[in-house]
C-alpha cells in the first residue's frame, strides 16, 4: 500500500480551510472545482488527489466542524459544573468558537442540505448529539413538569446564538464574549435578568449592528 506523504494531512487541511472561506462567501452551488483549485493554489488534478469531488470536501468541512463542537460539549461536561454554571460555560465556549469559525459555521448552516444522503445523515446525527448535550443540562435546570420542554428550549437557545455570524460585527460595540453572558442571562431569567451593557467600544460603531 502506497504511503501518503508526511505533508498530506497539512495540505488537505489547507485546502479545506480555503474551500470553507470560498463556500461561505459564494455558496456551495456557485463554486466549481476550478474555483477551488485556484483559491487553494493547486491544479484541478491535485485537488482530486486530496478530495474525490466537491461534495466530499463539503462533507469534510461540516463533519470536522461538528466534531470540534462536540469536543467542546465533552470538555465542558468533564468539568462537572452545577447545571447553571455548566450552561454558562457551554454558551461561552461556543461563542468563543463561533467568533473564530464564522466561515465554517456559515457552511454548516447553509450548505449541509447539498450533501449526499449518507453524508448528510452522519452530520445531522452528530448535530443531534451536540444538541442533546445542551438539552441534558437544560433538563436539569427545569422543574419536573417542564423537563419535557428541554429540547424545544434548547432549540430556542441555539436560535439565539447560531445566527450571530450574520449580524455581530468585528467593528461593532459588542464582542462574542460580551454576548455570551447576555444570552445566558436572557435564557435563564428573561429580559429582567440581563445585566447592563458595559460602555461601547466606540459610539460611532453602533451603526455596525443596525
Amino acid at each position: 500500500m502506497r504511503r501518503k506523504a508526511d505533508t498530506f494531512e497539512a495540505q488537505r487541511a489547507a485546502i479545506r480551510d480555503a474551500a470553507t472561506r470560498l463556500f461561505a462567501e459564494k455558496g456551495y452551488k456557485a463554486v466549481s472545482i476550478a474555483d477551488l483549485a485556484r483559491a487553494c493554489g493547486v491544479s484541478k488534478a491535485l485537488m482530486y488527489h486530496y478530495y474525490r469531488d466537491k461534495e466530499h470536501l463539503l462533507f469534510d468541512i461540516a463533519d470536522s466542524y461538528i466534531d470540534r463542537l462536540q469536543s467542546i460539549v465533552d470538555a465542558v461536561g468533564a468539568e462537572e459544573l452545577p447545571p447553571a454554571a455548566h450552561l454558562r460555560r457551554l454558551v461561552e465556549s461556543f461563542m468563543a468558537e463561533y467568533e473564530h469559525s464564522a466561515p465554517r459555521h456559515r457552511v454548516l448552516v447553509q450548505d449541509v442540505k447539498y450533501l449526499e444522503r449518507v453524508h448528510r445523515a452522519r452530520v445531522l446525527a452528530k448535530q443531534r448529539r451536540v444538541v442533546q448535550g445542551y438539552a441534558d443540562v437544560i433538563a436539569q435546570l427545569a422543574s419536573a413538569d417542564r423537563a419535557r420542554l428541554a429540547k424545544p428550549l434548547t432549540m430556542i437557545l441555539f436560535g439565539m446564538i447560531n445566527w450571530t455570524f450574520t449580524w455581530l460585527k468585528d467593528t461593532g460595540p459588542l464582542t462574542y464574549s460580551d454576548m455570551a453572558p447576555i444570552v445566558t442571562d436572557l435564557f435563564l431569567g428573561g429580559v429582567s435578568r440581563v445585566r447592563p451593557m458595559r460602555a461601547a467600544r466606540t459610539p460611532a460603531t453602533l451603526k455596525a449592528i443596525a
